[in-house]
């Protein structure tokens, strides 16, 4: 609701009932709502004359509490409603225990509405009772369904807890190493590949060798790191091969590899030509842009093949080959 500012508020109201009643009509919807209502008379058990009814509604109603008895083992929120149990309900007034059933109970609204109506006492023992079965059935579902989350959970608390005993027995016998510790080694044994490592990019790497060495096996940046590492070690450092400047040596394997293509042919015999007036082509790049397939890379292992040095193929700044 709201006060005279238009601030909101919020209130709790807590509705105790009264008696029940049949709704014969509605007379104006008002505000207020005026309607024609007939009372009922207020429902006391007394046992009946017949022995047979009366022995009916005794086995309906420790047939109902037998079922509450049990529904309040498996389910424990259940069990905390039947903490006020004696003082609430008395054993001995059916309706009154059906009415209980009604309150604790997670039946449908129709369910619940259908043992409101019910003015026989047999007849709403046997609703209640349905409607406690009902939730014990439930309840054994849930408590089943629990069993089996514990269950997986704990088998694979149990393998994850196995998996690391049997690493650390391993690493201790010298039969197997940590994951970052041999991805480690196995960067270092390639560098040692390398004659010679610029300082520069060796105080690179090993500044990302103990990055790596701290990082969590699962963490984003610990992969990043991985194939920065990948990119690094993959480098042939200090690796160099003599240069063979011989132009017509170059056009004959530019010619045996590729057909036409003159105009590239014609760039790479000039870069050959000056590195021949030079003596050496350091420094020199060669830039082929174009769509995949085209030839580029092709070329690439001509002009390598034309100037008698190794071909290597990396992708630059350690991002993947999207060809």
């Amino acid at each position: 609701f709201q006060d005279d500012d238009d601030q909101p508020h919020s209130a709790t109201v807590l509705l105790s009932t009264h008696r029940r009643i049949d709704l014969l009509s509605v007379d104006n919807v008002g505000p207020p709502i005026d309607v024609t209502v007939s009372h009922w008379d207020r429902m006391v058990y007394n046992p009946a004359a017949d022995t047979q009814i009366d022995d009916t509604i005794r086995a309906l109603t420790n047939e109902v509490l037998s079922c509450i008895r049990e529904v309040a083992q498996l389910n424990p929120l259940f069990r905390d409603h039947l903490r006020f149990f004696p003082n609430r309900v008395d054993t001995s007034d059916p309706y009154r225990l059906a009415d209980f059933v009604a309150t604790v109970s997670t039946g449908t609204p129709e369910e619940l509405q259908a043992i409101l109506e019910e003015k026989d006492a047999e007849m709403r023992l046997h609703k209640a009772l349905v409607l406690i079965t009902k939730e014990k059935e439930v309840s054994k579902l849930q408590q089943e369904i629990s069993a089996k989350v514990e269950e997986k959970m704990s088998d694979t608390q149990r393998k994850y807890f196995l998996n690391e005993q049997l690493k650390s027995i391993k690493k201790e016998l010298g039969m197997e190493k940590d994951d970052k510790e041999a991805l480690i080694q196995k960067y270092r044994k390639q560098l040692k590949k390398y004659p010679s490592i610029p300082e520069e990019a060796n105080d690179v790497i090993e500044s990302e060798l103990e990055k790596l060495s701290t990082l969590e096996k699962n963490s984003t940046e610990f992969n990043v790191t991985r194939n920065y590492l990948d990119w690094l070690t993959a480098i042939p450092w200090g690796l160099v091969s003599d240069d063979t400047f011989d132009i017509n040596a170059a056009r004959k394997v530019l010619d045996r590899d590729h057909y036409g293509m003159d105009d590239v042919k014609d760039i790479i015999l000039q870069f050959i030509a000056v590195g021949k007036l030079k003596g050496k082509i350091q420094g020199k790049i060669l830039c082929l842009a174009g769509p995949p397939g085209v030839g580029k890379t092709s070329i690439a292992s001509s002009i390598a093949d034309a100037l008698g040095r190794k071909f290597f193929r990396f992708s630059v700044g350690g991002l993947s080959d999207v060809s």
